[in-house]
């Protein structure tokens, strides 16, 4: 007696194509080309997720770098006078002073103006 396996392969197959809905052309449509495309999209996102890291920190340096250059001053040094300063705030808070809290941002440059 054999097995009949269609009931599980056709869920199988649904559950795949109700992934890939949105796909364009066969790689909505041909189980194996979904398959593919649905795989492949996992990769895609899980590589995202790293290098929307990556991407955020790259903003965050840019805009407290803009910030500091308009004040007469070097993001590098700007940085190693915060260390220097013992003023522990990472750059995603830093941007976030920069463009919502400006006069705060002002203060913080004050301070590492007075220590060094």
């Amino acid at each position: 007696m054999r097995v009949k396996r269609g009931v599980v392969s056709h869920a199988k197959h649904k559950k795949v194509l109700r992934t890939t809905k949105g796909y364009r052309m066969t790689k909505r449509r041909l189980i194996k080309v979904a398959k593919e495309s649905y795989l492949h999209a996992g990769e895609y996102a899980f590589a995202g997720r790293k290098l929307r890291k990556r991407d955020f920190r790259r903003l965050w340096i840019t805009r407290v770098s803009e910030a500091t250059r308009l004040r007469g001053l070097s993001y590098s040094s700007f940085i190693s006078k915060l260390k220097a300063s013992n003023i522990e705030l990472d750059r995603k808070i830093l941007a976030n002073l920069v463009t919502d809290h400006p006069e705060a941002f002002e203060q913080i440059l004050d301070e590492i103006r007075t220590v060094n």
